[in-house]
């Protein structure tokens, strides 16, 4: 029995070990195969981010694949996308676009299966890959304060905090009203406080710009104290100037980003390449360094700048789940007229 025994984990473990091999052999094809397609256009809303600039540019040094790129906000995406599924005019390869946006674009049957990455085996939990997306990164969306307009202790540490008279006029926000960090931060909070929280909120006089980079300057600049969505890892670039990001006690929406390969794909191994990059320890501790969230294992033991400690362990809040994206939207429209 103790031989038969034997010979059954050595059996075992010699088919354990076959499907790996066979597995780099069939990655190694696809790396192959990305080199000779020679670019990958990808689609996302870095909006000029160093830290994807960072990543962009060691994916070329390394694999020697030139990415061409289509960088705008969230819903500019999603409508660029569709037009190009239902033309049938094939131009993005791969997106790095919101779960949400990404899961109605299967309903469209816009998005192809991937195929499986290499990197997909450190994704820690929460976040799962499914059979036509791999979580990249999170954006999360926390609410960046003027250190100069804002004393030291006295920064909103609840979002109910917003609501104080002090606020009023001083406030700048993303649109709510369009897919983005606006709307999520609408959604989020609107399922957890209600209407009533948003019909006070309103009557605060709030800023509106939709330039989410610009909308951080003019806080650094002084033009408003407070910006209520700030996606995190935009702040990144504001150090040394006088601003702090503050993360909520209550917890700070986000949106999970994912990686997706469009159907009709010029590139597709170029594509899913990109995406395995994006989710390697060596991409996401460069994302975690400029404040972004992070989708992998053993990430934080790589950081030693304080600040980048602290927003890496950010409470999330929650993300908006497709099925009330829409309704959410519009109830944002109809509040915000």
């Amino acid at each position: 029995m103790r031989s038969c025994m034997a010979t059954a984990l050595v059996l075992f473990g010699a088919a354990a070990m076959q499907p790996a091999s066979a597995q780099e052999q069939d990655w190694d094809k696809v790396v192959a195969a990305a080199k000779k397609e020679g670019s990958v256009t990808v689609y996302h809303a870095q909006l000029g981010a160093p830290h994807w600039k960072a990543v962009v540019q060691n994916f070329e040094k390394t694999y020697g694949v030139k990415v061409q790129e289509f960088d705008a906000r969230a819903s500019e995406l999603t409508e660029r996308i569709r037009t190009e599924q239902t033309s049938q005019r094939y131009v993005a390869d791969v997106e790095f676009h919101g779960d949400a946006s990404i899961l109605l674009q299967r309903q469209t049957d816009f998005v192809a299966e991937h195929g499986g990455v290499p990197n997909m085996k450190n994704l820690r939990a929460p976040f799962k890959a499914n059979s036509h997306s791999v979580p990249a990164w999170v954006q999360v969306i926390c609410t960046l304060v003027n250190t100069n307009h804002v004393k030291a202790g006295e920064e909103p540490k609840q979002w109910k905090d917003l609501l104080d008279p002090k606020w009023k006029g001083k406030m700048l926000t993303d649109d709510m009203r369009a897919v983005g960090s606006g709307a999520t931060v609408f959604g989020v909070l609107y399922r957890k406080y209600g209407a009533e929280y948003f019909e006070k909120l309103k009557t605060q006089d709030m800023g509106i710009g939709r330039d989410l980079q610009e909308n951080s300057r003019r806080i650094a600049r002084g033009e408003y104290p407070i910006f209520i969505n700030q996606i995190v890892a935009f702040a990144s670039p504001l150090k040394g100037l006088p601003v702090k990001v503050v993360a909520m006690e209550d917890g700070c929406p986000y949106t999970p980003i994912e990686g997706a390969i469009l159907k009709g794909a010029p590139h597709p191994n170029a594509a899913r390449l990109l995406i395995n990059h994006l989710v390697s320890k060596e991409s996401q501790v460069i994302y975690a360094k400029a404040w972004m969230g992070t989708v992998v294992q053993g990430v934080e033991e790589e950081l030693t700048d304080p600040d980048a400690k602290r927003l890496a362990q950010i409470k999330l809040m929650g993300s908006i789940p497709l099925e009330d994206r829409e309704p959410l939207l519009k109830v944002a429209t109809d509040l915000f007229k």
